[in-house]
């Protein structure tokens, strides 16, 4: 299918609230980077005060995995997060549409680690969590060296062509969260493909492992993957640097031992992996992401 040409299945009118927001969005996304981040704010909280469910689930999670800090503290975590939330949008569509000279600044460390395990022939897995400016950073990686994007289907048909169309100008392959088939080839290829596995999930290989000492459930397919496919697992997260300086992306060492013997003790290790970049820059998490489904104190 022509990606640019199906968009044009989407002119009815069911489709225009949706056309209306991306259009706002991609406009702020043409904007001098100076001034997007208070453009993000405002999409953030009007997101905000109109996702109240969005806004509970935040809640909650920022509460059951920071109970020592102090209410006000909490409560400051869920506004700055849905600023963070605001800024991401744009920083979407960013990574999706401008040219590589357009893009704000960026600070890359560790490359090395990941051509030095893509010397290796099979692959490589990018592991990351879900940060609000997660496409951009997997933008800035690809531009160095080309990658392959996981994505999960929308269920609204506008926003998943919409996605379908914006990775796939940007990355080497796109491929679906549940083409285990596709991922694997990829990986045979030697291409690296990132790769997120902090959300919640109750299908097939899944698990409950703490996070932030909380069970949730998750998937622990990522063990399988690594193992069947030889490739190394490479950490890399990326941060929303003050004061509109840019951005950071980090490249980890891959992962000694990996997979072990026990799926449940590997994602144990990704997530205190994971909780430890959070701690940096806890506003830019996907709080408002469902992650503890099934616990008594969620929504």
């Amino acid at each position: 299918m022509n990606e640019k040409t199906s968009l044009t299945r989407y002119w009815h009118p069911r489709h225009w609230p949706v056309w209306v927001a991306f259009g706002l969005v991609y406009t702020a996304s043409r904007l001098p980077y100076r001034i997007q981040p208070a453009l993000g704010g405002l999409f953030g909280t009007l997101f905000r005060w109109s996702q109240p469910r969005r806004r509970k689930i935040a809640r909650a999670n920022i509460d059951l995995c920071f109970p020592n800090e102090p209410p006000g503290w909490r409560r400051h975590l869920v506004r700055a997060h849905f600023h963070a939330l605001g800024m991401g949008l744009i920083e979407v569509v960013m990574a999706w549409s401008r040219a590589d000279r357009d893009l704000p600044p960026v600070w890359v460390e560790g490359l090395d680690h990941l051509r030095e395990a893509l010397g290796k022939g099979r692959g490589a897995i990018l592991l990351t969590g879900h940060f609000t400016a997660l496409d951009l950073g997997a933008r800035y990686i690809n531009r160095l060296i080309p990658v392959g994007a996981l994505f999960r289907p929308s269920n609204q048909p506008l926003i998943d062509a919409l996605m379908r169309r914006g990775r796939a100008a940007q990355a080497r392959v796109v491929i679906p969260r549940d083409d285990l088939r596709g991922f694997l080839k990829a990986l045979s290829q030697n291409i690296p493909v990132w790769y997120a596995s902090d959300q919640g999930y109750t299908g097939k290989h899944a698990g409950w492992v703490p996070f932030f000492e909380i069970p949730a459930p998750t998937n622990l397919i990522l063990s399988r993957l690594s193992g069947a496919s030889g490739a190394p697992v490479v950490p890399f997260f990326i941060r929303r640097l003050p004061k509109g300086r840019g951005y950071m992306v980090r490249l980890l060492p891959a992962l000694q031992s990996f997979p072990g013997a026990d799926p449940l003790s590997d994602a144990q290790r990704i997530h205190t992996l994971l909780e430890t970049h959070i701690r940096e820059a806890p506003a830019q998490y996907l709080w408002s992401h469902d992650r503890f489904k099934r616990h008594p104190r969620h929504p």
